[in-house]
């Protein structure tokens, strides 16, 4: 299912913008697979009174459920920010192909800094990983955000 025609990294923007128009942390995900977007999600863990409900955590969740599978071998992930621990296990145990995200995280991220999760030994799957992509469009909507809560 395409998203409205869109690409899978403008479909996690738009949810991305979604969320902070609801007053939650405007990060956004879209999985896809052979190019289809099978969910699409942005952060709601105000919203659902859930600090799991992060995008990734949304998404993951919901092509599970569309696929039949706790497997998303097939499929990539796009995320508006770097993930954290908690992503980034999930995303580790969906045995997801690729992740690409948008801006970097120093305080809360887990794949460039911090734990670097794929990294450690005990990680069991590692997807190949690609970031900074659209990283200044991601890291102004976060400004914004912030910006305006202050």
């Amino acid at each position: 299912m395409q998203m409205n025609g869109k690409d899978p990294f403008s479909a996690a923007f738009e949810q991305a913008r979604t969320a902070a128009a609801a007053g939650e942390v405007p990060v956004g995900a879209a999985l896809a697979r052979n190019g289809d977007i099978i969910a699409a999600a942005g952060n709601r863990t105000l919203r659902d009174r859930d600090p799991t409900a992060h995008a990734e955590m949304l998404v993951i969740r919901q092509a599970c459920a569309a696929l039949g599978s706790e497997r998303l071998v097939d499929c990539d992930l796009y995320v508006t920010l770097e993930p954290c621990a908690m992503c980034a296990a999930a995303i580790s145990f969906a045995r997801i192909r690729r992740l690409y995200y948008a801006a970097s995280d120093p305080k809360g991220g887990a794949i460039e800094h911090g734990p670097r999760f794929f990294a450690q030994p005990t990680c069991h799957h590692r997807p190949e990983v690609y970031g900074g992509i659209r990283e200044s469009e991601a890291a102004q909507l976060l400004r914004d955000f912030f910006q305006a809560r202050r």
